[in-house]
């Protein structure tokens, strides 16, 4: 089974760059993307469809705001739009698909760079989120849970870590929150379950050539329950060509 997220930074703008042709190619079971900004009317044309694929969204109520979708071939058995809260159900953050023995979900995490009142609304969503990830592992049912997390985990997932310690994405208590969710509560970042090579990251910053000499952050995940561990055959970070300021994460999963 593969899973392939990206965030796309304006679903319009990435067509334009060549996605869907290379998603066709892809041969994935399913995409998650985020940031996709764009209304379900706005995007109902032949250029942003798949054949053999359904789009599942939710949608911002703010225009060209936020969004996520996943598309995939198979048809769920259910469909949720709100991790169990209102206020950021309207920011169009979060949509999961459930099938009988696994669950698939696209999330977006808040930025808190713009200001701290946006990283306040960070911490909130991490909160919010974190009742959620209980609830998961409660119901025991196999999930993969694809996204920006907004959170570079490690030093080993951000090239300038001592600059950044003090900047969104990378502050200790976001860290701290990322080692509750994996070592405490045992979710797995599928990526890490089988490349620890330093240097892999999945969004660069427009300023500075960020992108050409490769200084970047790892902020985009699979994030998935214990009982996948075993099961993760294959990952990559697709840079070849660009679509958005992040590159797509490919993970094989044997399921």
């Amino acid at each position: 089974m593969r899973v392939l997220t990206l965030n796309v930074c304006g679903l319009r703008a990435s067509q334009k760059k060549g996605l869907f042709s290379w998603l066709k190619r892809q041969k994935a079971d399913y995409i998650c993307l985020q940031e996709v900004r764009a209304s379900e009317k706005q995007i109902e044309s032949n250029l942003f469809s798949i054949a053999g694929y359904a789009r599942y969204s939710s949608v911002a109520e703010k225009k060209g705001y936020s969004g996520v979708c996943i598309y995939t071939k198979h048809e769920p058995i259910k469909i949720t739009d709100n991790f169990g809260s209102d206020f950021f159900l309207k920011e169009g953050r979060f949509i999961s698909l459930d099938y009988k023995k696994h669950r698939i979900v696209s999330v977006y995490f808040p930025s808190g760079s713009s200001s701290e009142e946006r990283q306040k609304i960070k911490y909130k969503f991490m909160s919010k989120f974190e009742i959620y990830l209980k609830s998961i592992l409660k119901d025991k049912k196999t999930s993969i849970i694809c996204g920006d997390w907004n959170i570079a985990h490690k030093k080993i997932d951000i090239k300038n870590w001592r600059s950044n310690q003090k900047n969104s994405g990378f502050l200790p208590e976001e860290r701290n929150w990322m080692d509750k969710i994996v070592d405490k509560f045992g979710f797995i970042d599928a990526f890490r379950q089988i490349n620890n090579l330093p240097d892999q990251y999945t969004w660069w910053s427009n300023r500075g050539r960020a992108w050409e000499k490769n200084v970047g952050w790892r902020i985009d995940y699979n994030i998935v329950t214990p009982n996948i561990k075993d099961i993760i055959l294959k990952v990559k970070i697709y840079k070849e060509k660009r679509f958005s300021d992040h590159s797509p994460l490919i993970i094989d999963y044997d399921l």
